[in-house]
């Protein structure tokens, strides 16, 4: 097993040295889902939330997420991303149960020296957030979940691709 990379020889926590790593493009996937009430996903399509465009704005809100990273997690790299997509797919509620959801994908780039993972969970998790603080006062109970890591590129240790 591998040791964990954000702790030194004596334990402490520290940022990880990249000086001796090189250059190479890296991309991050990550996926991540909110779910709602059907009455919710058919506001949000309908452009009928007096907020505005729900998905246009979490998208921006989940772009600069990303380009935010290293100022909320403490040990991220400051990086210079050269692409960041955020999208959103519908998902219209199963027949009976009133329950929709809005899944979002970011896939994040850089030519750099450590992984942009961090950065494409940070813009999933703000993006669906943005999505729930924009359509709480109409469904209080929605829920986000599963956000995952779906593929790496790049670096020493190459490509990883979710599998399950």
């Amino acid at each position: 097993m591998s040791k964990l990379t954000h702790f030194n020889q004596d334990g402490n926590a520290h940022m990880v040295d990249v000086a001796a790593k090189d250059i190479s493009h890296r991309r991050a996937i990550v996926v991540g889902q909110i779910q709602m009430q059907a009455s919710t996903l058919q506001m949000i399509q309908a452009g009928e939330h007096k907020k505005g465009d729900v998905l246009g704005i979490a998208r921006i809100a989940g772009i600069m997420a990303a380009k935010k990273t290293s100022d909320l997690i403490p040990l991220c790299h400051p990086l210079m991303l050269t692409h960041v997509q955020v999208d959103f797919e519908t998902n219209e509620a199963k027949q009976g149960d009133g329950m929709a959801s809005i899944d979002c994908r970011a896939t994040v780039e850089t030519d750099g020296k450590t992984g942009v993972e961090m950065e494409a969970l940070t813009a999933v998790q703000v993006a669906l957030l943005t999505i729930y603080d924009m359509c709480k006062a109409v469904d209080r109970g929605m829920v986000i979940t599963d956000i995952r890591l779906q593929e790496k590129l790049g670096g020493k240790s190459g490509h990883w691709q979710r599998t399950d």
